[in-house]
């Protein structure tokens, strides 16, 4: 098990910026890892490119990249930071998530976190479309939050599929993922897979020996192993909820056809019934270099 050296937060700056400091120190201090802090001010960029001669642009982004520079450096001396390896760094890219993409493949961290861009009603945060995006294009393993603190002794989860053929190493990925988070905080981890009724006695054994498999590989133990009965839809909401999970782990894509993520309907469910932090983990082939093509939106139905 092999924890990141380096991790990467990305700035909003906002009232967030904050708690994903303090969450992202918690992380590097227990993982030993350098910690870079990034802020990438996509509405000014987005502003630049329509509304002004391309002549004043990059002295205006100059000026953009300076202001969330030295904004970046009054949170680097925050108490939670001492004693770490903290850098700064910034950018003016519209839009964001391609900037954040942008700088993943620049400094190659092992980890990104991220708080949720959007706000529902009066306090309750919510992914925007920037980070549908992200989710779907982040190049390494991407913890999205919505601001929760997590509890003293935080709890961890795990989502795999073993229902049939998945991007080879990805189940295990996922799970060494969690039971990494757990270790560094002392805690263990627990493995969720929900079978449908319908499956065959046989079959349902097989998959139940694949499980426990799994977990004595990745060092998990077979007692928190959870197989639920039903469709993940309709089993795994009320499951986080009875959990009250700090964090969920999950693969960032599937083998189901014509679905490029598990960024889709089931996780939106699961986004809508929990206020967890959520940590979605890429097959390891995904994580070389990629270009950005697609840009069209995936929120999900």
């Amino acid at each position: 098990m092999k924890y990141p050296t380096s991790l990467l937060a990305v700035l909003e700056g906002s009232k967030t910026d904050r708690a994903l400091v303090a969450k992202a120190a918690r992380l590097a201090r227990r993982f030993g890892a350098r910690l870079e802090l990034f802020l990438c001010d996509a509405e000014h960029a987005y502003a630049l490119k329509h509304d002004y001669q391309p002549s004043h642009v990059e002295a205006m982004s100059r000026g953009y990249i300076k202001k969330a520079t030295d904004y970046l450096n009054t949170l680097r001396v925050e108490p939670a930071l001492e004693g770490i390896d903290v850098s700064v760094s910034a950018a003016c890219e519209s839009p964001l998530y391609e900037g954040i993409v942008r700088k993943v493949m620049q400094s190659r961290p092992d980890m990104v976190l991220k708080h949720a861009g959007g706000v529902h009603g009066h306090a309750q945060a919510v992914f925007d479309p920037n980070d549908w995006q992200l989710m779907r294009k982040c190049p390494v393993t991407l913890l999205m939050t919505r601001g929760r603190s997590w509890h003293a002794h935080p709890r961890f989860a795990a989502v795999v599929d073993v229902s049939a053929e998945e991007t080879a190493g990805l189940a295990c990925s996922i799970l060494d993922t969690s039971a990494m988070l757990s270790a560094a905080h002392d805690c263990e981890t627990e493995l969720l897979y929900s079978e449908p009724g319908d499956v065959a006695g046989d079959v349902r054994a097989a998959r139940a020996d694949a499980l426990r498999n799994l977990a004595l590989q990745c060092h998990v133990d077979v007692s928190g192993v959870h197989v639920l009965d039903g469709t993940p839809e309709q089993t795994l909401p009320s499951a986080l909820l009875e959990g009250r999970y700090d964090v969920l782990t999950m693969g960032a894509l599937t083998h189901r056809p014509g679905v490029t993520a598990l960024v889709g309907t089931l996780t939106s469910r699961l986004v809508d019934a929990a206020d967890c932090d959520f940590v979605l983990v890429r097959p390891e082939v995904m994580q070389a270099r990629r270009p950005i093509a697609d840009q069209s939106e995936v929120r999900p139905s």
